[in-house]
């Protein structure tokens, strides 16, 4: 990651240094003028989105103050389990570069995107119960980082008509990106301006499409950041990781997993190992305070088979694949479990964690009230043990709002149910459901659609375990086959009565 000399590939091979970063920004400002489009920057704090950004920067201050009219969005995704380094480093330099900006009376201006509670990686894992993501069920990107960024660009479009992207992408970066950006290359209408596959009505501007890894790290190393950020503790970042790569703005799923990356999510398990946090940790002894992080992570990794999931999928159906159910979503004990490590893990890094990147937050209290919410009336959880794991864990009484008193039953009842189920937990949650489900509509005006609730329920709670759902499963895939085969022989022995009595009437012998 050294600066080095241009090589024989890099982008400033055939100019010069000095005068590609010249031809660059003339090139951004003429851009730049040529409408009242606004532009959107997407900015990760890496070294990419931080170059490209920089270039942008520069070109702007090149203007006299009059040209300056144009707005310059630099959005940043947090998907709230960034890398609680990277994220305190992106999240401060976004309040310096407002401030700075200001100053040299530029019209740029951060925004830090989060996903809605709904979507948040935690809200889905830990309460409805989502697998931890796997690259052919990856649904923490499009939550987490699409909806975000994609909610902010169309606001921008419906405001006025059009946006240009400005992103950090290269071709250096894969074979598959450099393909994809040749293919939408030859889609262009405007120069430099590539058509986006997932955005009606805007534009992609990546500057430094050709440069390679090294080109931008000389350009980082020999132009200093024009907004007071400190490009050398940049690169610090970077050194000892085991890969260079980070993790771009994403408004579409075809941008691959950067989970291996520095300025990726903690929790990302669409790569079998976190290399990177790995690394860190161990190449900067300040950094061994990450390692609950690392450790939860890798559970979440390893700890995602039927043994931790519900034989029945989220509605409640059951699904075979090779005569085997396909793993719903964890149970109760495992989401419980998933929490109280979250919320150690908390707890031990606010006591022994570094104090240079604040109060580090792994779950927000609005992402605790969701989770509550729906292990108590979605999931029918009337147990309500979030407050209960909370103050195990953090050692302090839950800070969230008093739950909803028209609970079913009460501690003493719910354990007294526990010890008459016996040990058959699929009978005590039917039991739990039956009992939720008539408390809550009694309680309304209206009860219409009581009955069918309850439906819903028994047929959920049918079950006596696996291997029953499986073969009642078999039972009903098999019955119309076997339907078929009693009507065939149903028919042909009614064919042979009626030949057997029209030939006894002629006379004539049966065969």
């Amino acid at each position: 990651m050294k600066a080095t000399a241009p090589s024989k590939n890099s982008a400033f091979a055939e100019d010069g240094f000095a005068a590609t970063l010249d031809r660059l920004a003339r090139e951004i400002q003429e851009l730049y003028l040529a409408d009242g489009i606004p532009w959107v920057v997407g900015y990760s704090g890496g070294k990419d989105s931080t170059a490209t950004l920089q270039l942008v920067w520069l070109a702007l201050k090149g203007l006299p103050p009059e040209q300056r009219t144009k707005e310059v969005h630099v959005i940043s995704t947090d998907t709230l389990v960034e890398n609680p380094v990277v994220a305190a480093w992106v999240t401060n330099s976004l309040d310096v570069l407002g401030n700075a900006a200001q100053e040299q009376q530029l019209p740029i201006k951060p925004h830090r995107l989060t996903p809605e509670v709904n979507d948040t990686f935690w809200v889905n894992l830990i309460g409805r119960g989502y697998p931890s993501p796997k690259p052919k069920f990856r649904w923490c990107t499009e939550r987490l980082k699409i909806k975000p960024s994609n909610a902010f660009i169309r606001r921008m479009v419906r405001k006025h008509g059009e946006a240009i992207l400005v992103l950090g992408t290269r071709k250096a970066e894969s074979s598959g990106r450099s393909a994809r950006m040749s293919s939408l290359e030859t889609k262009r209408v405007r120069d430099r301006l590539s058509p986006n596959a997932s955005l009606p009505n805007s534009l992609v501007y990546s500057p430094v499409e050709d440069w390679t890894n090294d080109d931008v790290w000389l350009f980082l190393m020999q132009r200093p950041n024009p907004w007071g950020y400190s490009n050398k503790e940049l690169l610090t970042m970077y050194q000892g990781a085991s890969s260079d790569g980070e993790c771009p703005l994403v408004v579409d799923a075809s941008t691959p997993s950067c989970g291996d990356s520095r300025f990726g999510c903690w929790v990302c398990t669409l790569v079998d190992k976190d290399k990177s946090m790995s690394a860190m940790i161990q190449n900067d002894e300040e950094k061994e305070w990450m390692q609950p992080l690392l450790e939860l992570r890798n559970e979440l990794e390893e700890l995602r088979g039927p043994t931790q999931r519900d034989f029945r999928r989220m509605n409640g159906s059951v699904q075979l694949f090779h005569d085997e159910p396909i793993p719903g979503p964890y149970k109760q004990k495992w989401r419980e479990r998933w929490l109280e490590k979250l919320l150690e893990a908390q707890t031990w890094i606010r006591e022994n964690g570094p104090k240079n990147v604040g109060t580090i937050e792994l779950i927000t209290l609005p992402e605790l009230e969701e989770i509550r919410r729906i292990w108590v009336v979605e999931k029918h959880e009337f147990e309500d043990n979030l407050p209960r794991i909370y103050e195990t864990a953090v050692g302090e009484p839950y800070p969230g709002r008093p739950m909803d008193n028209h609970l079913a039953l009460g501690p003493e009842d719910v354990a007294l149910l526990r010890e008459l189920s016996d040990g058959d937990e699929l009978h005590f949650e039917l039991v739990r459901e039956l009992l939720d489900v008539e408390q809550r509509h009694r309680s309304m005006t209206r009860r219409a659609g009581l009955f069918d609730t309850l439906e819903r329920s028994l047929k959920r709670g049918f079950y006596t375990d696996a291997d029953d759902a499986v073969a009642r499963v078999n039972l009903r895939r098999d019955t119309p086959q076997r339907l078929t085969e009693q009507y065939n022989l149903d028919l042909d022995l009614e064919l042979a009565t009626t030949l057997s009595d029209d030939t006894a009437a002629e006379g004539t012998d049966t065969p």
